[in-house]
């Protein structure tokens, strides 16, 4: 299993995160539903921290599955396997693997506490693994690496119960969809129809269809806003989303986080440099320089930060277009400064930053 974590991505939506994984074979990477409700597009990132966008083709809220489709993606270098012929029993090993709470990859081990429980009208594999928000959608795996399930609930408040859909569950659906294409499609349960098209009734059997599937999420004026200065940036917003009005993502070696601050401000900020142990004065006396206006340079937790903030009343006035170029020069300006404090004053970078 030293390789499974290639094989497992982190989905982030404008309303939280989740996992996915991909299987031996197949290029679209597996998800549940839940994950990706009210969304068509989501940010999918890898054990790297490379981010790509998806596009949601297969949606199955019945089962609690999704496929998500990136262009140009191959599975070459997956290490989990699916075979219909794996044997599941009570008290075998499984491993989680996926985010919990949108930490890094982790995998978590415990056992199968039952093969066959019954919850609302489906059966699911139980385990006593720690399964945490942010799992679902994650590979369950048993020793050898086979996929035995897909983690997809925990129940509110309870410890040492979590559960996984059957991987013969998604045998059915990767066996069922056949479309090649990038195009959203809902599966009827009752007679295995994909549909395209916003229906309230099967266009083949005439079973009833949650009409909520075909819809998304509205975005805020808030988000919006951001969003439109993260074009400026020439990336794709979806990439930055990591949460309802929260933006994370990397400029170059940079993370930038944009986000809503006790509801009245608009908080741009990059963790950039550690302090040195050495050449303190000299350092600090450049942070006080001020010469990074409209940003702040401060100090937290021996960690150099590059911050911007305004009210969020002031993304209504005329200032509007100022303060969507200085989200996007932030980006920049962040990228730019923490290769300057680490040539100049011996700065390493953040554990936040990614090599490039």
């Amino acid at each position: 299993m030293e390789h499974i974590n290639k094989s497992v991505f982190k989905i982030i939506t404008a309303s939280g995160t989740g996992s996915g994984f991909v299987v031996s074979g197949k290029n679209h990477v597996i998800t549940n539903y839940h994950v990706i409700k009210g969304e068509k597009t989501v940010a999918v990132e890898d054990h790297k921290k490379d981010r790509y966008v998806a596009k949601v083709v297969m949606a199955n809220p019945e089962v609690d599955l999704a496929f998500l489709h990136i262009e140009g993606f191959e599975n070459t270098e997956t290490s989990i396997t699916l075979d219909p012929a794996v044997q599941v029993a009570n008290t075998q090993k499984v491993y989680i693997n996926g985010y919990p709470f949108g930490m890094p990859y982790t995998i978590t081990e415990g056992i199968v506490s039952s093969v066959h429980q019954p919850m609302g009208q489906r059966h699911y594999i139980q385990t006593d693994a720690a399964v945490n928000p942010g799992n679902s959608g994650g590979p369950m795996l048993n020793e050898k690496g086979n996929l035995i399930g897909v983690t997809t609930s925990k129940f509110t408040n309870a410890d040492n119960v979590g559960f996984g859909i059957k991987h013969v569950d998604l045998i059915k659906e990767i066996t069922d969809y056949t479309h090649v294409d990038d195009t959203y499609h809902v599966k009827c349960n009752s007679c295995d129809t994909y549909m395209i098209q916003k229906a309230e009734f099967c266009s083949n059997c005439g079973n009833n269809m949650d009409i909520s599937i075909w819809e998304e999420f509205e975005k805020s004026h808030f988000a919006n806003f951001v969003e439109e200065a993260l074009s400026e940036l020439g990336m794709n917003p979806v990439i930055g989303r990591a949460g309802k009005d929260f933006w994370e993502f990397h400029q170059g070696s940079a993370l930038i986080r944009i986000f809503v601050f006790k509801r009245d401000y608009l908080v741009a900020t990059s963790p950039m440099n550690n302090l040195p142990k050495t050449g303190l004065k000299e350092l600090m006396e450049y942070l006080l320089e001020d010469k990074v206006s409209p940003y702040t340079l401060g100090v937290h937790e021996n960690k150099i930060f590059l911050s911007y903030r305004t009210h969020l009343s002031d993304i209504f006035t005329d200032a509007a277009s100022t303060i969507k170029e200085n989200i996007k020069n932030l980006a920049l300006k962040a990228d730019d400064l923490d290769n300057f404090f680490m040539d100049t004053y011996g700065c390493e970078m953040s554990m936040e930053a990614k090599e490039v």
